[in-house]
């Protein structure tokens, strides 16, 4: 599922080299959710610019606050089933540790 690649960007300097090849159906899936979050942002600034009501505002950004954190674990549920456990089939544990250590930054 994961493939090292380089990207170029930046007047040609590297940027990354780390890339996941996702099929259609789940790109299509992660693509249409951020799109939906992107559109709450979107109202958020609209009720900013309108002087909305705080606690209106508050309840459309803990709203936007949920759905981020549902793309974070439908991202992370891919990347364990697809990414990590492909790498344990092939006898690694690098994505594990790798996993471990995000999940002790996203736990902050």
């Amino acid at each position: 599922m994961e493939k090292m690649a380089e990207c170029m960007h930046n007047n040609g300097k590297t940027c990354c080299e780390r890339h996941t090849w996702r099929n259609a159906a789940e790109k299509k899936k992660l693509l249409a959710r951020l799109r939906r979050i992107e559109g709450q942002i979107r109202g958020l600034e609209k009720m900013v610019e309108n002087d909305a009501y705080c606690p209106d505002i508050l309840m459309q950004s803990s709203a936007a606050a949920c759905a981020i954190h549902s793309f974070n674990r439908q991202l992370l549920e891919a990347h364990i089933r697809g990414c990590v456990t492909e790498e344990i089939r092939e006898g690694g544990e690098g994505k594990v540790d790798e996993l471990c250590n995000m999940l002790q930054k996203l736990m902050k």
